[in-house]
């Protein structure tokens, strides 16, 4: 999930009439689709001053209400799934299936948020322990307030939708921030909550460029979500601190893919090879490196170029996926395959005249040292590098070493869970590829460069609450010990309890 630069894109913020408007485009043909606004500094802070109160009124209504009325936003969006559609394949290119599962895992989200959050966020009881056994003590989640979220153009609804659904659920009021590269989708969804909504900009829409997504996290805000690559995670970051203002941040990834000796080597190559190639792997969760025992490794590869050999990138349903969405990326791909072929590695299927823009045919690549630019920095196109390993446990080693270490896949049989076990990486699909996409039970997040914090799940609603403790006194102490009245017996008292209870 990728790049939403904090400095200005000419190809996607090209002026229309002044430097406060830019126009999203078609990445298929170049075509113009709209344009739009790039909201200043002082923009920004009043749709966040608006958000202030309208997040009072959201928190008022209680799960009941909110739910209800997620739900029905939920429905909406159900409803017209091939229209948001459309403006998702418009945006990023992507085919217009794609798009439409795309909407699909976005409801299922949206739904199991505003279902849950209720139960989640409840006031849990707690025990006072044995010093304050006379208070009852509990820890209660409250709304932030007000969340900016800075989403990504690859999936420009699911992946911010994980944050938005959560905080909305959560109480909060969102203030959203689509890539300049599909502002369409953005725009799409907050009018489809304000037909739900319309009394209050809960859900309100900031367009611009990067120096919008500045203006974000340096207003007035609760928490910044942010997804896309780490460099520039770290520019948010570093201005988010300015005010404290916490963040989430999903970054980059360089997920490994590991095949045991023992593994269903057609089903790992068949998954390999979506997991690599599926939205021309414009995907943090996209598969950029396997390690394949070498036993098995050439099978691996001859059941590769048979699942690459029926894929071809291209505009409509009949192809397999679309282009690349973000022009420069062209030149990232160009480059780490070319530098992994002169630095020795081994063209499988496809090589540097792959890049066709704004297409990329597959490419695999095998034996690509270690230490070259496509095993250590994030390609983000339809690459995948096989490399054999002689034991699992350099696989594990290796996949370890990456800085970026978001999810990864083993497949085999004997010791699959041993190894999933030793991973350092925030997710693991076990003979399955990035099954944990698609469960909204299941929290979504990384480690190092990737990132930290999570989204989904019971702990991606929590991301979005205050943590707040609240302690009752239910009867006077027998002895007064928080007190500066307490007998001076008191803490020998306490001392020889102590011992009794802890020093046996």
């Amino acid at each position: 999930m990728k790049e939403n630069t904090l400095t200005t894109s000419k190809s996607a913020a090209a002026p229309t009439s002044g430097a406060a408007r830019f126009t999203s485009f078609d990445p298929r043909d170049g075509s113009a689709i709209a344009h739009y606004p790039i909201a200043t500094e002082e923009t920004v802070g009043q749709v966040v001053a608006d958000a202030r109160g309208a997040a009072q009124w959201w928190a008022g209504l209680g799960h009941a209400g909110r739910r209800s009325r997620l739900r029905g936003w939920g429905r909406v969006i159900a409803s017209r799934i091939d229209d948001l559609a459309t403006v998702i394949s418009n945006e990023t290119g992507k085919t217009p299936s794609d798009a439409k599962a795309e909407v699909v895992v976005a409801l299922d989200h949206l739904h199991w948020s505003s279902k849950h959050a209720a139960r989640t966020l409840r006031r849990r009881r707690r025990a006072p322990g044995m010093l304050m056994a006379n208070h009852s003590a509990a820890v209660d989640y409250e709304p932030l307030g007000v969340v900016g979220v800075i989403g990504p153009w690859n999936f420009p609804l699911f992946t911010p939708m994980g944050s938005i659904a959560y905080a909305l659920a959560a109480g909060n009021a969102v203030v959203f921030k689509p890539s300049e590269y599909s502002p369409g989708v953005g725009k799409w969804l907050v009018e489809a909550f304000g037909e739900v909504v319309p009394e209050q900009p809960v859900f309100a829409l900031l367009t611009g460029d990067g120096s919008t997504g500045a203006a974000l996290c340096g207003a007035d805000i609760d928490k910044i979500a942010f997804t896309g690559s780490t460099a520039t995670g770290r520019r948010v970051m570093a201005q988010c601190a300015d005010r404290l203002t916490p963040v989430l941040m999903e970054c980059g990834g360089k997920d490994a893919f590991i095949v045991d000796d023992d593994a269903d080597v057609q089903a790992a190559a068949e998954a390999a090879v979506f997991g690599a190639m599926n939205n021309a792997g414009q995907a943090c969760t996209a598969v950029e490196r396997a390690y394949v025992v070498a036993d098995v490794v050439e099978e691996f590869l001859d059941n590769v170029r048979k699942q690459c050999a029926v894929l071809v990138p291209g505009p409509g349903d009949g192809s397999s996926f679309g282009p690349i969405t973000m022009p420069a990326q062209l030149a990232t791909i160009d480059r780490h395959v070319k530098a992994a072929v002169a630095d020795g590695g081994r063209v499988v299927v496809g090589g540097p005249e792959s890049v066709r823009p704004p297409y990329v045919h597959p490419i695999v690549l095998a034996d690509v040292p270690e230490h070259c630019v496509a095993m250590t920095e994030e390609t983000f196109g339809p690459v995948l590098v096989v490399n054999a390993v002689t034991s699992i446990d350099d696989a594990v080693r290796l996949t370890n070493a990456s800085s970026m270490r978001l999810g990864a896949t083993v497949f085999g049989r004997r010791n699959v869970a041993h190894i999933a076990s030793r991973l350092q990486v925030g997710m693991v699909g076990v003979n399955s590829m990035i099954p944990y996409v698609a469960m909204p039970s299941l929290p979504f997040g990384g480690v190092a460069d990737s990132g930290f914090g999570r989204i989904h799940g019971e702990e991606g609603l929590k991301e979005f609450a205050r943590t707040k403790v609240v302690v009752r006194q239910l009867a006077p102490p027998a002895v007064k010990v928080l007190s500066f009245q307490k007998p001076r017996w008191a803490t020998d008292v306490l001392v020889r309890l102590a011992k009794v209870l802890y020093g046996r």
